[in-house]
């Protein structure tokens, strides 16, 4: 077949657009090598007032407004006492609250610092005095516009705690105004606050994500005779696949769920760095063939690691007391739909690919490689607590 006609070839047509995806998904990573940036917003409101805590990446500010003035890579509490104004300043600029229909402005009451997964934060506490108001706030409007000229993909994590109530909000670029009823929510308006949260996270988690594609990546194959063939029935891939998915979700739910009722807590240090080996290992069976056709009981044993890195999302935004269960549940229903869209996605397109060259060498082997690369870089940060990656 000539250069010309193998260009033609709809085969051919489809390996380039798999391989191309499977690149975007493999190299995502390498500039999301770090958490996704997120601050950490929590409004408290009282009769006529709100008292908020903001924890703010470092490195977010750093990268705004410049916080290393002596440029030696390291942010001291002396440099970051000098910026408080600043800080002050910008942040609160980029906020904007407002009680039922009133603005209500803000001003500084205090700056500290904190230390988070992903590095140290600033923290500043703030109140707001809405003066014509003297009982309770009805409604609450929270308008956010932090660092999205920056960063587009930056996003607030809204906790907001009223009368023995608790609400969690996501601000983004997408939707950088909130209008928040302070009334008992409904459990439908809770299951799907929550289950978007779920959908949201695996979206962002991408050493979860790329796990559990290093595990569906030989779903569409057999081994024989020590090297990769394709399937011959689409069942038995699909059956795959719902081994390996459902294996992965049982285990974590557990895990999500002990952790999250703080029946089991784990040193969260410990489970990055665990969740970066999983994924290492996932990677090296596919290349290896460690597990074999057992990929589903290695799937069940690091889901178990896993739901405790979903649980220290779910931490932060906060579980509502009156109903632990329903919160727990409608998260685990979100990222189980996230998990499905990527199966989705990509199970007819290695399907149709199978029993291609570029599958097996490119997208199985040449993705693991990659994969093996970026969670190794992961695995250090995680372990050492340093930067190889800006």
């Amino acid at each position: 077949m000539s250069a010309l006609h193998l260009l033609d070839d709809p085969m051919f047509t489809r390996g380039r657009r798999l391989l191309g995806l499977l690149v975007l998904l493999l190299l995502a990573p390498v500039a999301l090598a770090h958490k996704p940036s997120d601050s950490y917003l929590t409004l408290q409101t009282t009769a006529g007032e709100i008292r908020g805590q903001w924890d703010i990446a470092l490195r977010d500010i750093d990268h705004a407004i410049g916080l290393d003035d002596n440029q030696d890579g390291a942010i001291t509490w002396g440099e970051l006492r000098a910026h408080h104004n600043d800080i002050a300043a910008y942040t609160l600029a980029r906020l904007e609250l407002s009680a039922d229909g009133q603005l209500c402005p803000t001003r500084a009451v205090q700056h500290l610092v904190d230390e988070h997964t992903d590095g140290g934060y600033a923290v500043l506490r703030f109140a707001a005095t809405c003066p014509d108001i003297a009982g309770a706030i009805h409604t609450l409007s929270v308008n956010y516009r932090l660092f999205f000229d920056l960063d587009p993909q930056h996003r607030g994590l809204l906790k907001i705690e009223y009368a023995g109530e608790t609400r969690s909000v996501i601000l983004s670029a997408g939707a950088p105004l909130q209008r928040i009823e302070l009334s008992a929510p409904s459990a439908l308006r809770q299951f799907v606050d929550y289950a978007a949260h779920g959908v949201w996270h695996i979206g962002i988690g991408i050493d979860h994500l790329l796990f559990l594609i290093s595990l569906l990546l030989p779903a569409v194959l057999l081994r024989v005779d020590r090297a990769w063939t394709g399937a011959e029935h689409f069942r038995d891939a699909l059956w795959e696949v719902f081994k390996v998915v459902t294996a992965f979700t049982v285990a974590h739910s557990i895990t999500l769920s002990l952790a999250a009722l703080e029946v089991v807590q784990l040193p969260s240090r410990w489970v990055e760095s665990a969740i970066a080996a999983s994924v290492i290992l996932a990677a090296l069976n596919n290349l290896l063939v460690i597990a074999g056709p057992s990929r589903w009981l290695f799937a069940f044993a690091f889901g178990l690691i896993h739901g405790f890195g979903f649980a220290s999302v779910l931490a932060d935004l906060g579980l509502p007391r009156d109903s632990l269960l329903l919160a727990l549940v409608a998260f685990n229903v979100g990222v189980e739909l996230g998990q499905m869209a990527v199966v989705a996605v990509f199970l007819p397109l290695a399907w149709s690919m199978r029993r291609q060259w570029i599958y097996r060498r490119g997208v199985l082997a040449g993705g693991s490689w990659l994969v093996i690369a970026i969670a190794s870089v992961w695995l250090v940060e995680r372990i050492f607590e340093m930067k190889l990656l800006a």
